[in-house]
């Protein structure tokens, strides 16, 4: 090489040392917790051991998948997550996109930043304190909707006993917490669309309905777009942690995931293997989805990821 480029390289690096230092935390973060562990993936084709390690525990190939995939209890898993993830999807992914359009229209700043602000707070609320307050409004003795309802002559509603409610629960809950922070993308999105088409339209006689269907929203196509695509490979990548809390013996039967059944085998029972197997399947099939999806966008609206 030569000297010159050389030394021009190095000067380089020195003045930008605190690029790449800030660069260093997040790549470490992603090998140390993200590249490392992808190692474990080993074990959902072992007879995993803690004694003999990763390595030298026996090699039992597609096993655990072959017993997932036909025993009845997993069936009902796997059904469970897509329907839970399809409905999540049908409920969570308009809604962000309305609440935008209609923060949009609206002209009076203070009243705007308001309702920004009261939509988005629900997000910063932890999942345990949401739950936890879930319970106490649904209580079948002391809870706010219970005590209405008797007030009205109704019986009360044992909410989260119920099979039928856990699903509605666990989604319209979801949408009311994530709702404000979802649609921030889509606002900034609307803030790019191009004045001057709706100055258009407005001069040509449309109205606010039309101006929003045939400006506002094919002007952020593309990005309703992208994001259809990451929430579709996001269909069986249900949370554990509020599916794990609001689940109990009563509503087992629709509340069981993938992800609170690799924790009940491989953490509380201790297969390490199949719990591995699992899991894996749940990302397979997310990425699987992931690539579908993309190439069915590109195909129709020539909009994707790659």
């Amino acid at each position: 090489m030569n000297p010159k480029i050389k030394r021009k390289r190095n000067k380089l690096g020195k003045s930008n040392w605190q690029f790449w230092l800030i660069i260093s935390i997040p790549l470490l973060y992603a090998i140390i917790f993200a590249y490392i562990p992808m190692g474990g993936i080993l074990m959902a084709f072992k007879d995993y051991s803690i004694k003999k390690g990763i390595l030298g525990s026996d090699w039992v190939g597609l096993k655990y998948f072959q017993q997932f995939l036909t025993s009845t209890s997993s069936i009902t898993v796997i059904k469970n997550t897509l329907v839970l993830g399809f409905y999540t999807l049908i409920v969570s992914f308009p809604f962000p996109i309305i609440l935008a359009v209609m923060l949009n229209e609206i002209r009076c700043i203070r009243f705007k930043k308001l309702m920004q602000m009261v939509t988005y707070a629900p997000y910063f609320i932890s999942i345990v304190v949401m739950v936890g307050m879930m319970m106490q409004m649904m209580d079948l003795r002391t809870g706010i909707f219970n005590t209405i309802l008797g007030a009205l002559g109704f019986d009360p509603i044992n909410f989260f006993g119920d099979v039928k409610l856990f699903r509605h629960l666990y989604v319209w809950s979801g949408l009311w917490q994530t709702i404000g922070y979802s649609s921030i993308i889509y606002i900034a999105a609307l803030a790019g669309v191009s004045q001057e088409l709706k100055e258009a339209a407005m001069i040509d006689g449309a109205s606010r309905l039309k101006r929003i269907w045939h400006v506002d929203l094919p002007g952020i196509l593309p990005t309703i777009v992208i994001m259809l695509i990451f929430s579709c490979g996001n269909i069986v990548n249900i949370g554990f942690d509020k599916v794990f809390l609001m689940q109990n013996s009563l509503n087992a039967d629709v509340s069981e995931v993938i992800s609170t059944f690799v924790y009940k085998v491989g953490v509380v029972n201790s297969d390490f293997g199949f719990s591995t197997a699992a899991g894996l399947f749940q990302s397979v099939v997310s990425f699987v989805l992931l690539i579908v999806v993309n190439k069915i966008s590109k195909k129709v609206t020539d909009t994707s990821l790659w």
